[in-house]
């Protein structure tokens, strides 16, 4: 970051003190129904000695919540005398999101993963991702943020990395990403023409971090699969770091099947406004040209449904929950086991 004047939030915790300390980042935030108020975004540090840190995070989305759950299950499992190092714990990441179930900020509309490195001086989501990038991740050694696919998508439950163009780097996070004991990875190759990675895991990339990642479900709810993978791999990864030991390992269910997701054609929109019939099923494999779905006018059914079509060939790897849709509304995307 070439930005380093300080944020303007401040933590209650102390990050080099040994132990284990729970408590609040406050965003001072002054409205009509509190002045001089803030919003508590909660924290917590575990320490016991000098040793690498692992920031793990969730409720960047604030309606994904499988890993607002196994972070909390962890937070309070984790005692000091288990470690060596540091974890950093934030399992509400964009807290105003978080409490109102939303993607986005119900303060400003913003979505915090699509804000980084963020503004001291911005909106209140600009501010929490410039204080995760400022404050955070410079304390970090590895960076976990843990999504799913909140309430308008539903994906296989997977984990994924950030790419580099350093190789040595990129194996690094590779490394770390298969001790997860996650059923299946994805590496983004690709993009949606989105321009920079202004999410949390670019940040950490841009300042030389490992950062993993996972989509662990979806639909707006919690699945007993998507958490259990959310809690073995945090475990996992705290002993990949040598954090906690080598006998605290839950083992994985089997080997890791490592995909790819590229470029625009690995995506299905829809074309019209109507209501969506998925014609294939999360997990399908499908080929070039294959229907990928319908979408219907109910308030005219005497008009034939518009289809969409796969531009490749591959493993459906998410599709839309709500039934309705809107023309540019992502439908499927898919992922490969191999470039091509």
């Amino acid at each position: 970051m070439t930005e380093t004047r300080p944020s303007r939030l401040s933590a209650e915790v102390d990050f080099e003190r040994d132990g284990k300390q729970t408590g609040f980042i406050r965003l001072f935030h002054s409205v009509h129904s509190s002045a001089y108020g803030f919003i508590p975004i909660p924290i917590v540090v575990i320490r016991n000695g000098e040793g690498p840190t692992a920031l793990l995070t969730a409720g960047n989305h604030g309606d994904e919540y499988e890993g607002q759950i196994a972070i909390g299950n962890l937070v309070r499992s984790l005692e000091p005398a288990q470690i060596h190092g540091r974890v950093i714990l934030l399992p509400m990441a964009n807290f105003p999101a978080a409490l109102a179930g939303r993607r986005t900020s119900p303060i400003d509309d913003l979505n915090l993963n699509r804000a980084f490195p963020g503004n001291p001086d911005g909106s209140v989501t600009q501010q929490i991702a410039y204080y995760i990038s400022t404050a955070l991740i410079p304390l970090a050694d590895i960076v976990f943020d843990v999504h799913s696919g909140g309430s308008s998508l539903l994906y296989l439950p997977s984990v994924s990395m950030k790419a580099s163009p350093d190789k040595a780097f990129e194996q690094r996070a590779l490394a770390a990403l298969q001790s997860l004991g996650a059923p299946l990875a994805y590496l983004p190759r690709g993009g949606q023409g989105t321009g920079a990675d202004d999410t949390l895991g670019g940040e950490a990339v841009r300042q030389g971090i490992p950062a993993l990642g996972s989509e662990l479900g979806g639909a707006g709810t919690v699945t007993p699969a998507g958490l259990r993978i959310a809690e073995r791999a945090l475990r996992n990864l705290l002993v990949h770091m040598g954090i906690l030991p080598e006998t605290a390992r839950i083992a994985a269910d089997g080997p890791m099947r490592v995909t790819y997701v590229g470029g625009a054609d690995y995506f299905v929109y829809a074309s019209e406004n109507g209501v969506w019939e998925p014609c294939v099923e999360l997990g399908d494999m499908v080929r070039k040209g294959q229907l990928a779905a319908r979408i219907h006018t109910p308030e005219t059914p005497w008009a034939a449904p518009a289809e969409v079509h796969f531009a490749r060939d591959g493993m459906v790897l998410v599709k839309r929950v709500p039934g309705r849709t809107l023309r540019g509304d992502c439908l499927f995307h898919l992922s490969t086991d191999a470039l091509g």
